[in-house]
């Protein structure tokens, strides 16, 4: 479990810079990064499967298609429908409906699993929840407020997210956790085939002109951020992902899903050159403190056989 915890928490820390790269860009756009982020993701498995280790060999077909449209929708779909809700909504409310995914996502996962009794997970979820819930009324409180059907197309657009991400990670936990699962590393590079093919999607809102337009030095610093969001940020967190999905019971890798918020929060941060607030800071802290719980929850092997014999 140590192992699936320690990957899962690199996921989430990799992840994080997923905050402050589109903004460490400027002048391209977030939409620039994302099509050069998954181009870079595709042709890393790519080469790789030069490797015959690292083709997916043997895979029904069934399961191929299901790796190419869980990197095609889980990445780049779950991207268009938050880069959307941002635009229709502003920067404060997709946050909040987006947040509760770690927790709507434990809670699906142990209705199925029924891997932690319900009073167990009841404070981690509490505290998560609460977390979440300081950090995003904080920002709603700082924001403009924009006209209301803007604001419901935006809620809409959240919610398509809030649901593409919860299917990824049922779907990937359920495959990573079946008896004939693929290697980690095979299904990576499905994944990142799949990402790379729906990125193509997003070609039409590449900024072109402002590319010809950018001094060297922005040239230079878009392409490092491509190749760490691409190589770091998707492809080893994508790997990292898939063995925590593998070693951890989905209720408790969902929770730990929160940790990439907290790691996004500290980069911002970091990148803004300031101190939290105090209502972040409380926010982050519960959060954190959320995980642990659940960390907590998860490593007594006594509780699980007892649940998993009440079931």
């Amino acid at each position: 479990m140590l192992l699936g915890i320690v990957a899962g928490l690199i996921t989430c820390a990799l992840w994080g810079l997923t905050f402050i790269a589109p903004r460490a860009v400027a002048p391209l756009t977030a939409w620039d990064l994302t099509i050069a982020r998954y181009g870079v993701f595709g042709l890393a498995c790519l080469l790789l499967m030069a490797d015959r280790r690292f083709r997916p060999v043997g895979m029904a077909p069934a399961r191929l298609l299901t790796g190419l449209l869980l990197g095609g929708a889980g990445y780049v779909g779950y991207f268009i429908s938050a880069a959307f809700a941002v635009q229709l909504a502003g920067a404060a409310v997709p946050p909040v409906i987006i947040g509760t995914m770690p927790v709507f996502l434990a809670i699906i996962a142990n209705i199925r699993d029924r891997s932690a009794s319900w009073k167990a997970l009841t404070l981690p979820l509490t505290l998560i929840a609460i977390g979440v819930t300081i950090v995003n009324a904080a920002t709603i409180g700082a924001a403009d407020v924009a006209d209301t059907p803007s604001i419901l197309r935006g809620v809409l657009a959240s919610s398509a997210a809030l649901v593409i991400w919860i299917a990824y990670g049922l779907a990937n936990a359920a495959v990573m956790r079946s008896a004939d699962a693929p290697a980690g590393l095979q299904w990576t590079g499905l994944q990142g085939i799949g990402a790379a093919i729906g990125s193509l999607l997003l070609l039409p809102l590449a900024s072109f002109d402002v590319a010809n337009t950018a001094s060297a030095s922005e040239i230079a610093s878009f392409v490092v951020w491509a190749l760490v969001m691409g190589l770091a940020g998707s492809w080893f967190a994508t790997w990292c992902w898939v063995i925590a999905s593998r070693r951890l019971p989905l209720a408790l890798a969902a929770q730990l899903i929160v940790a990439e918020t907290v790691f996004g929060l500290a980069y911002g941060f970091m990148f803004e050159g300031r101190f939290p607030s105090p209502a972040e800071a409380i926010g982050v802290i519960m959060q954190f403190a959320g995980v642990c719980s659940a960390i907590a929850v998860f490593s007594k092997p006594a509780k699980l056989v007892q649940v998993s014999q009440q079931s």
